[in-house]
């Protein structure tokens, strides 16, 4: 048996040569021939009827048609228009250059077939209606197709046998879109698009990627859905949406409706590394907003009674991390809200205090799209916890804090949160009229270790360093994130128990009055002050504390002080007295008055008598 097929294996190979050499000089000779078999006029005839087909407009070609057999047939058609065909005329688009492949066998026929098309420098024109979907006002197949779609109940049935046209693959080179919103009022002009849709049926999937440039930035946008038709109809389809730049990068996968984004349902990531330079790009405006350095977020999107619900949440914002629920309502009435918690490791609170301060401006394009000013047109209700939280130099241990945006007006509380090594409550408030006529900022601390906030802040000059506790409570008429030291008006009340006050030596302050006229405070600062209570009240208005009254009470002398603290200059204007703690010990220490006047750290004590002494001879 082998040897038999030894035999017959000559002849098959003989035979195979021969049938692979014939149809190779057959292939040769069709594709030598096919530019005689076939007609431009048909193609060119073919491709119009295609277009016209499509977009149910009229397809007019400027210049003469470029047949090409090689690698594959391809037709290239130069300046075509396609516009309405009645006495208006409208233009749904223009194209410089087209190109597509088409079948010899189909051509040879007097039939056209093409397939993967080019589009170099196309500039479309599109409306996007009141309820966000793109109007197809023609009777194009591709229109007629979306609409059996968007009347149906979305099933695999949605496109009909007649319908179902193949399509192929789709280049875009150097494209422009302009799309008019009725729904914002504004138009958008996208230019520099680069394309690549692979769509081989209407009923079938759909990949796409784009590529191009807006406000100066690259940009990237894949697209990919077993049910496109459905999408552009209006209907929520199951996609997967990415963006990618260098400013922002952001991915959706889950179920999505181009017309109602509150039917989003699946997960999503953003990542927004610079957000300066980002809201410079999307034409925001946002005073404050420099304390946003970045912005990151993964989270479980779903609709919920048209509710928007961010479930298993995981953020970043700058370098703190957290976690939690976050939901974006759509009340039938009123505004918008966001509201849920949030939990942090660490954070930092300056971003949120920053949100006070945001406010968009009203004319420029992405704004458009959110329908106006977000602090105006959303209400905002959050609940925040960090086991470490920081503003600043200040440091807070195990917080709780809320922020609500609602009514016009703007609350940022901290509640019963640890502030070193005591308690702490503030209130931050901003008013109304649009966030810019102020706000106020009330304080309370309880059982705190100033002497190391003191020495942590590296504060220059006597200070006293104590447990105790303070109640501050400050206002300002100007926007919060223009106002100064100088606008701030308020009151404060800080005391104290046992502590020492530094730089300040009571003993040489009573030689020194004695013995001379005038002196520095840094000729008294060689040894501390210890004392057992400390009480300060005073108040503040333009750019000056008033001192109502200060005691510090010592086991033997107590310093008195009254005055005006112009913190705006640096500068101090104190009238004090130093007298025996116990009256019974006023023969030994007597009472001593003194004035203290100059710059901060290091102001001139002069004794009231000497300060108003004669001098001889008068």
């Amino acid at each position: 048996m082998l040897r038999s097929m030894m035999r017959r294996l000559p002849a098959i190979a003989r035979t195979t040569g021969v049938v692979l050499v014939t149809l190779l000089i057959v292939f040769a000779a069709f594709r030598v021939t096919a530019p005689f078999l076939i007609s431009s006029a048909l193609v060119r005839s073919g491709i119009e009827d295609a277009l016209s087909k499509w977009t149910g407009y009229r397809a007019e070609i400027e210049g003469r048609p470029t047949l090409d057999f090689w690698p594959v047939p391809r037709i290239t058609l130069n300046q075509v228009t396609i516009r309405q065909p009645n006495a208006a005329g409208k233009v749904l688009g223009h194209v410089d250059s087209l190109s597509a492949d088409f079948s010899l066998f189909a051509a040879l026929r007097g039939k056209a077939d093409f397939h993967e098309f080019h589009f170099l420098r196309p500039v479309l024109y599109l409306r996007r209606d009141e309820e966000g979907l793109i109007d197809w006002t023609n009777e194009g197949l591709l229109a007629k197709a979306i609409e059996t779609a968007q009347d149906s109940t979305g099933g695999a049935d949605a496109v009909r046998a007649d319908q179902d046209a193949a399509i192929g693959g789709v280049t875009v080179e150097d494209g422009t879109l302009i799309v008019t919103d009725d729904r914002s009022g504004s138009l958008y002009r996208f230019e520099g698009i680069s394309a690549d849709v692979s769509w081989p049926r209407i009923s079938a999937a759909m990949s796409a990627v784009l590529l191009g440039r807006i406000n100066g930035q690259d940009i990237k946008l894949d697209f990919a859905s077993a049910k496109p038709l459905l999408f552009f109809a209006g209907k929520t389809v199951d996609a997967t949406t990415s963006l990618t730049s260098a400013l922002v990068n952001a991915s959706f996968r889950g179920t999505t409706n181009i017309s109602d984004f509150s039917a989003l349902s699946g997960n999503l990531k953003l990542a927004i590394p610079d957000m300066p330079t980002f809201l410079v790009w999307s034409g925001q405006h946002a005073p404050g907003a420099a304390a946003l350095q970045s912005l990151s977020l993964d989270a479980n999107v779903a609709t919920a009674d048209g509710d928007l619900r961010f479930n298993d949440l995981s953020f970043k914002v700058n370098d703190a991390t957290g976690s939690g629920v976050m939901d974006l309502s759509y009340p039938a009435s009123g505004k918008q809200k966001i509201s849920g918690t949030l939990a942090f490791d660490e954070m930092t609170l300056t971003p949120f205090l920053a949100a006070f301060s945001m406010r968009l401006a009203a004319d420029t394009a992405i704004n458009a799209l959110l329908y106006g000013n977000p602090l105006q047109r959303l209400d905002v209700d959050l609940r925040l916890s960090a086991k470490k939280a920081s503003l600043g130099a200040f440091q807070f241990s195990d917080i709780g804090a809320s922020l609500l945006v609602s009514g016009g007006k703007a609350k940022f509380d901290i509640g019963d949160s640890g502030f070193e090594g005591g308690n702490l409550d503030a209130h931050l408030e901003v008013t109304e009229r649009d966030f810019d006529a102020g706000g106020k900022l009330q304080i309370s601390i309880r059982g705190a270790d100033f002497g190391a906030l003191i020495q942590r802040l590296q504060l220059q000059g006597p200070m006293p360093l104590a447990v105790g506790s303070l109640d501050m409570s400050l206002s300002t008429s100007k926007p919060i994130w223009a106002a100064s030291l100088a606008d701030l008006s308020g009151s404060l009340h800080f005391t104290t128990g046992p502590g020492t006050f530094r730089q300040l030596n009571i003993s040489t302050l009573r030689a020194l009055a004695g013995a001379e006229g005038f002196f520095r405070m840094s000729d008294v600062g060689d040894t501390s002050f210890d004392f057992e209570t400390l009480d300060l009240d005073t108040t503040f208005a333009k750019g000056s504390a008033a001192v109502r009254s200060a005691t510090i009470a010592g086991r033997t002398e107590t310093l008195k002080l009254t005055g005006v603290v112009p913190f705006r200059v640096n500068g101090v204007a104190l009238s004090g007295t130093l007298s025996a703690t116990d009256p019974a010990n006023a023969g030994d220490l007597p009472q001593l008055p003194f004035f203290v006047g100059g710059s901060w750290p290091n102001p001139v004590i002069s004794p009231v008598a000497a300060a108003v002494q004669k001098p001889a001879g008068q």
